[in-house]
Parts: structure tokens; sequence; C-alpha cells
């Protein structure tokens, strides 16, 4: 069992929705669960970051939890998204490294931060570039500064994008519960500064494609291993 060296040459993956595919898996198509990684690998990425920050142990996050969730597959009843129940894996595991690393007490809501979000680089110019490069930086320290409970739901909501109630149902909270961690995680952003920086950080705490197919390959070679 190997995954495919492009996903986007395999035939129509693209077409196919997430129930679609995890059905193919548990009819005994395991490559396809390539597609599945390789469509939540981002934000499965950026849950787990903004738990552990930091990105080898965040990497670490992801594999174990794609492999609970292929092991745990057939436990997936559909009753919400499958990017919902694939995000509360990560969450899970993220959490429990957490705390097998910090046995003394309970995760500390005290730091605070100030971020300045990733703006649109208008031309390629050298010294625009690096003028990118080092918001890019400071809005993913700032964002680590932020208190956890904020930390997860500013991710979620204003670097992967999602919805407040696709952010409620992935962290188990209710829509007023983020909506409220959201505006007090962006009360500890500078205004000057977010207002400079257009409030656009979809850059932040990218997955690249490089370090996504050697995840998809590390995953493989693990089910290979358990099956």
């Amino acid at each position: 069992m190997t995954p495919s060296e492009d996903v986007h040459s395999s035939g129509p993956p693209a077409t196919m929705t997430d129930e679609q595919l995890v059905a193919a898996v548990r009819g005994g198509d395991t490559a396809r669960f390539e597609e599945l990684m390789r469509r939540y690998n981002q934000r499965a990425y950026r849950v787990a970051r903004a738990i552990v920050k930091n990105d080898a142990e965040s990497e670490d996050v992801m594999q174990q939890a794609y492999l609970n969730a292929f092991t745990h597959l057939h436990q997936f009843e559909g009753r919400s998204a499958f990017a919902t129940w694939l995000t509360r894996i990560v969450i899970y595991e993220a959490l429990g490294r957490r705390r097998r690393e910090r046995p003394a007490g309970p995760i500390s809501n005290d730091a605070t931060g100030d971020a300045m979000p990733q703006p649109h680089a208008p031309g390629p110019s050298p010294e625009r570039e690096a003028y990118a490069s080092e918001l890019k930086r400071l809005v993913e320290e700032s964002v680590d500064a932020l208190p956890d409970s904020y930390r997860s739901v500013f991710m979620l909501r204003e670097i992967e994008g999602l919805s407040t109630a696709e952010t409620a149902e992935g962290l188990d909270l209710g829509e007023e519960a983020v909506k409220t961690r959201l505006h007090r995680a962006r009360a500890l952003m500078r205004r000057e500064l977010y207002a400079r920086a257009g409030g656009s950080t979809a850059d932040a705490f990218t997955f690249h494609r490089t370090r996504c197919d050697a995840l998809v390959r590390r995953v493989f070679d693990r089910l290979a291993t358990m099956t």
C-alpha cells in the first residue's frame, strides 16, 4: 500500500465527497485515504500547531491522528462532517501530548501577545518580499503568544477561515463562546498594526507540498505495518 506520486493525476478525487472517499476506504480502496489526508493536511496542521506550538511536534500529532482516524474509520457515522470528526481527533491527540508533557498542572491562559496579520505582498520586489516574510514571522509568533483558549479559535476562524459554526463544532464549543474568544483574541492585537497589515492571515502556518508529501508517505508506511 503506497500513496500515489501525485493525487491530482490519479483519477477523479476532486469530484468525490468526503463521504464517498470514506466509503471507498472502508470498502477496501485504502489508497483513497491519501486524498482525505491531502484535503485536510493544512487544517490538521494549523489545529495541531495551535495547541502544541511546535512544527515538528505538530507533524507527529498529525501522523498519529491520521493513524487513529484510519484505524477507527468504521466508527465514523456521518452525524457530523468528516472534517469535523478528523479535527476532533487532531485536537484530542494534541491535547493528550500536552498533558503528557506538562503533568504539573492545567494549561495556563495567562499568556498575552500582540499580533500583526499577514498582508498580501503587492509586488515581487526583494524589499516587499522581505517585509512580507517578517510580518509572517511576527503574526506566527504573536498567535503563539495568545492564551491557549483563544489561540485555537483564532487559528480556525482567522487563519484557516472556518465559519463560527464550523469552529464551534470542531472545538466542541457554543457559537457564542467562539465569538467571545475570537473577540478577546483580536483585542490583544495592537489595533494600529492590525489596521496596517490589512487583516489577511491566510498565509500564516502553511503546510507546504513537500511536507504534505512526506507526511503522507510516513502515514502509509505505518499503515502498511498495521495491516
